[in-house]
């Protein structure tokens, strides 16, 4: 039996697979405040309230993909109120949620975008996730997150309460 150290406990707890060709779940991005290997296939990793993070899911059986998504989600304090989704305990605040491999492939192409112009991805503006989602849905390609978005997300995440 694992236990689990009394600091990760109040955390945000995502439960991470990979069998190579069959089930991939991880983290695209986010910063873990923590981590712990089950077995060479399983591991637990842990994200403090506020922070933000990707976490794709990913599975096939013999005649090839069944399940694809994408979340990018926010990690809760205990107590607070959330979303529930699989493998992810107690939940959190679901920003972007894409199903199929399509969408998700054009997500991640979106995210690498952002990477590339040296954005830090847990600092991008929670609501950009949002319009990213609903543009999608729409069949619509999202606006890029540019440099001068993110200072003026920067800017008033300054001032705000």
């Amino acid at each position: 039996m694992i236990t689990i150290d009394a600091h990760l406990a109040d955390l945000t707890r995502v439960d991470l697979t990979w069998i190579e060709g069959r089930t991939e779940y991880w983290i695209r991005f986010g910063q873990e405040a923590g981590s712990q290997i089950l077995d060479n296939n399983r591991r637990h990793v842990f994200f403090r309230p506020g922070t933000i993070f990707a976490f794709v899911r990913w599975a096939a059986n013999d005649f090839g993909t069944i399940m694809s998504r994408l979340h990018i989600l926010r990690g809760v304090a205990p107590g607070e109120p959330c979303q529930t989704l699989p493998c992810v305990c107690p939940g959190g605040e679901i920003l972007l949620k894409i199903d199929g491999w399509p969408k998700v492939e054009s997500v991640l192409r979106h995210i690498d975008g952002i990477e590339a112009g040296g954005i830090d991805l847990a600092e991008v503006d929670p609501d950009h996730w949002w319009h990213v989602g609903h543009w999608m849905s729409a069949g619509e390609a999202p606006r890029p997150y540019t440099a001068a978005r993110h200072r003026a997300w920067l800017r008033r995440r300054e001032i705000s309460p």
